[in-house]
């Protein structure tokens, strides 16, 4: 959740590519709601936010018991921004400017922390770790692209439900779907190939006209 718009989308561009699904939320009412709403891994806040301030976020997300871990990116680098931060629940703080492998390394650290255990995604006999970025259909380790495991992720994350082509460019990547129609379902194709090889239960569904789902039947 961030309050510059080219920061936030240059950050999604960089976690993207390193296999992540992201979300982005312009105000601090829209990432409430998200926050109460959806099941993340984790949050990157900023406190200078419109609608409802970072802190004031924080604080909400806490009260209402959700656990996820928090990371303050923000300008106000002084040291009573940083305790208030904190102490409204926040797990790690970073100012700008920053590094993005900085940035990166404190994500992987709060992901791996012993408290921060990422449910193993599972249907069937296809399993997706997405704290060691492994997928797996039986004992064989699937070969996925960073993207095939986003788009994976998703609907493992939806499991059951339909989920529609923009929602996954939305999720995955940034691009207007009209400019490039066929790109989730060439994705969905390789990825359809790489899980469902001969003889195996067909577990990705398109459902016509709206999108995909992830199912043990039909």
């Amino acid at each position: 959740m961030e309050d510059e718009k080219d920061l936030t989308e240059n950050i999604k561009k960089g976690l993207v590519e390193e296999g992540f699904a992201v979300d982005i939320a312009l105000n601090g009412e829209d990432g409430k709601y998200m926050a109460e709403t959806e099941s993340y891994d984790l949050v990157i806040l900023d406190l200078m936010l419109p609608k409802l301030d970072g802190v004031s976020l924080c604080n909400e997300i806490r009260e209402k018991g959700i656990k996820v871990p928090i990371l303050m990116l923000t300008a106000k680098s002084a040291v009573e921004n940083k305790v208030e931060g904190l102490n409204s629940g926040a797990d790690d703080y970073l100012t700008k400017p920053f590094d993005f492998a900085e940035l990166k390394a404190r994500i992987y650290a709060l992901l791996r922390r012993g408290s921060v255990e990422l449910p193993i995604l599972e249907i069937d006999n296809l399993r997706l770790d997405p704290s060691k970025h492994e997928a797996f259909r039986d004992d064989d380790r699937l070969e996925l692209t960073p993207k095939e495991f986003a788009i994976l992720e998703l609907l493992l994350r939806n499991s059951e439900k339909v989920v529609t082509r923009t929602q996954i460019l939305e999720h995955v990547w940034d691009y207007n779907f009209e400019s490039i129609s066929n790109l989730v379902d060439v994705l969905i194709g390789t990825l359809r190939k790489k899980i469902e090889k001969k003889g195996q239960k067909k577990l990705i569904h398109t459902i016509y006209g709206v999108g995909f789902k992830i199912s043990e039947i039909r």
